[in-house]
């Protein structure tokens, strides 16, 4: 092997090659310039690397090395090449001084950077370029300084576009982890908030942060998610997902076990109620474990809104759940098996309204609840002007043309319709993915089973929803098993000074939200 730097005290062999590229496994020599050989082959062929040398004073060299388009230059120049320019006579003068001492010196008296670490090992200095930190490198320091210099650029705090609220604050996540954990703690200013970092994936070292509130939140709930998280050995973490199916309790369920929200509000409010959240550097999007079925049904709203206005809306959710999941199946299982339970008029109409219709009623309604998901999916895909203008006008279309042609009957295209429209209601989007996915199977055994098949398949989907766990926290809970003090904040929503107690589950070490009653009492009119 050459020296690529054209150095003559570059070695052959002082660089083990695995797999291809150099493996490291020696510490900084304190001989800059077989330091910097050895760094320019490990990074080889990056073009983005910068490697600027430079002497203090008449003879010691220096060299930083930076990822350029990651560091803030005009950091890099005012508090690190300046001081040390500028002091490199005076440390000359301190020729006495051990290796020791001169990166003590420098750390403390010459670099005005904030942030300021050193390691000893080859591999820690590359870890630190690739993170965006600035590496510098001293002829006759046995230490590699790494100093925060980070500058890239990163989108501005803005509305989360998936969780949009009439009432409520407007501060969403962003892809820099920084910036979410300081929106978590402008809303939480208490030491009890702790944030534990951890390192994902061999290749992008994705940095990850479990929080939580320490005094609430469940040791063991806390101790799992350490444990899962941390057992996590991958190549690569390019989105939560990643870690959302690698940390879940039932990889085969349908049924999300993992919430996630773009709301550093939703994540402060599950803090407080003894959860822990998981924040994952370069996506938006925040995890919330444990959570439950009712949890899922929830949105922010509902307690920045009068708590009668909360509960109505979230019994109308909760409606129009069975709805998504169940008018189709019914509607067929009625007019293929059960006609003698509609209504005369009503199964005259059907049968005039069918009577074009060449297919049976299974069929029709796979047909138009397919061509129906698919558009959604478009309109999705599409940017979005375009997209809302084919979701609507290709459903006008397609269903008008439909029934003009005899393939579907117009009230089947009702049906669709308000399916769909229910879908929406529900706030957790993988909640709602959900639903929709399981109505096809229920439709099914309705065409083939009637409302004997419904049943079958409601009872299958509760006796699952009863097995199944998030962090060993029963799914159903606090129905199954019951908990009657944590019934306030289920189907119904109570004003918050009846909110006195947080979930059992979850907040075991510190149950109690509130001290005493806080329930408002009008004055009392005088005499």
């Amino acid at each position: 092997m050459s020296d690529p730097a054209g150095n003559d005290s570059y070695r052959k062999g002082e660089i083990e090659m695995e797999h291809g590229t150099p493996s490291i496994h020696q510490s900084v020599s304190g001989e800059i310039e077989q330091d910097l050989a050895l760094l320019r082959t490990i990074l080889a062929s990056s073009s983005d690397i910068v490697f600027r040398e430079f002497q203090m004073g008449d003879a010691q060299k220096a060299a930083i090395i930076f990822l350029d388009g990651m560091v803030n230059t005009v950091i890099v120049d005012s508090d690190i090449i300046r001081p040390l320019l500028r002091y490199g006579e005076a440390m000359l003068q301190k020729s006495s001084l051990s290796s020791a001492s001169l990166e003590s010196l420098l750390r403390n008296q010459v670099i005005t950077a904030a942030q300021v670490s050193s390691g000893e090992q080859i591999q820690e200095a590359v870890d630190h370029v690739l993170s965006g930190d600035t590496v510098l490198l001293i002829d006759g320091v046995k230490k590699a300084l790494f100093i925060s210099a980070k500058g890239w650029g990163k989108r501005a705090v803005e509305e989360p576009a998936t969780e949009a609220v009439i009432r409520g604050p407007r501060e969403g996540f962003t892809e820099n982890l920084l910036t979410n954990i300081s929106l978590i703690r402008r809303r939480l200013r208490t030491p009890q908030l702790k944030i534990e970092g951890i390192q994902l994936g061999r290749l992008s070292k994705t940095d990850v942060a479990i929080t939580y509130l320490s005094g609430v939140a469940d040791d063991s709930i806390v101790e799992e998610v350490r444990k899962r998280v941390s057992r996590i050995d991958i190549d690569a973490i390019l989105e939560s997902g990643y870690v959302e199916e690698l940390i879940e309790d039932n990889s085969f369920s349908i049924f999300p076990q993992v919430n996630y929200t773009e709301r550093p509000d939703k994540i402060v409010a599950n803090l407080l109620e003894g959860k822990v959240a998981i924040l994952i550097d370069n996506t938006p999007f925040a995890l919330i474990v444990p959570v439950t079925f009712f949890e899922m049904m929830q949105a922010s709203e509902d307690y920045y809104q009068r708590y009668f206005i909360s509960t109505l809306i979230r019994l109308l959710r909760y409606l129009f759940l069975v709805i998504a999941l169940l008018l189709p199946s019914l509607y067929i299982a009625l007019l293929t098996f059960h006609q003698e339970m509609l209504p005369t008029s009503l199964l005259l109409s059907a049968a005039a309204s069918r009577e074009a219709v060449p297919f049976p009623a299974i069929v029709e309604a796979l047909l138009m609840e397919i061509s129906f998901e698919a558009l959604r999916e478009a309109g999705v895909r599409l940017p979005r002007p375009v997209g809302q203008a084919v979701s609507i006008v290709g459903a006008l279309v397609i269903g008008e043309a439909s029934v003009s042609a005899g393939i579907v009957s117009a009230p089947m295209v009702i049906i669709v319709s308000i399916t769909g429209i229910a879908s929406f209601i529900i706030p957790s989007y993988s909640q709602a993915i959900t639903i929709r996915l399981l109505r096809f199977p229920m439709m099914l055994l309705a065409g083939t089973l009637g409302l004997y098949g419904v049943l079958l398949g409601v009872l299958f989907i509760l006796i699952h929803l009863a097995r199944l766990r998030s962090f060993g926290v029963p799914y159903l809970s606090p129905l199954a098993p019951l908990h009657t003090s944590d019934l306030k904040d289920v189907l119904v929503r109570v004003p918050w000074w009846g909110m006195i107690r947080r979930s059992t589950e979850s907040a075991k070490n510190n149950p109690r939200r509130m001290k005493g009653m806080l329930r408002p009492r009008p004055p009392k009119r005088g005499g």
